[in-house]
Parts: C-alpha cells; sequence; structure tokens
C-alpha cells in the first residue's frame, strides 16, 4: 500500500524529530530529495518519498525508534 499523503517541512519535521528549519537545512543543502509537488511555491513531498528518503540516509534513526 502506497502513502500519497502530501507532507509539508512541518509534517517531515515531525516524522524526523528535528524542528522545522532543520528540514528547510537539508532541503537548502541538497539533502533531500525534490519536492513532490510545488504549490504556491510551496514545496511537499509525498510520506513514502520521505520514508524511503529516510530509510536510505547514512545513519538513519530508523534503529532508534523514529516515529512513523
Amino acid at each position: 500500500m502506497t502513502d500519497r499523503r502530501l507532507w509539508s517541512y512541518k509534517e517531515i519535521a515531525a516524522h524526523l524529530g528535528v524542528q522545522t528549519d532543520t528540514v528547510r537545512s537539508y532541503r537548502k543543502h541538497g539533502l533531500m530529495p525534490a519536492p513532490d509537488l510545488t504549490e504556491d511555491g510551496r514545496p511537499y513531498w509525498f510520506a513514502d518519498t520521505i520514508r524511503v528518503w529516510v530509510a536510505s540516509r547514512p545513519g538513519n534513526r530508523s534503529r532508534r525508534g523514529l516515529r512513523r
């Protein structure tokens, strides 16, 4: 089953357990995937896009109880 919900910086930050500004910094430095959708200049990612990205990151925190 695919999760096609769109996540903003806020939802991604909550998923990662970091501040919204941290997620913005990841994007600014090219450390996260390109947005799946941009609406009114605001980027959005599918939840599955972010989950795949998190799982593939070196040293990902999924082993430490990352929230779903």
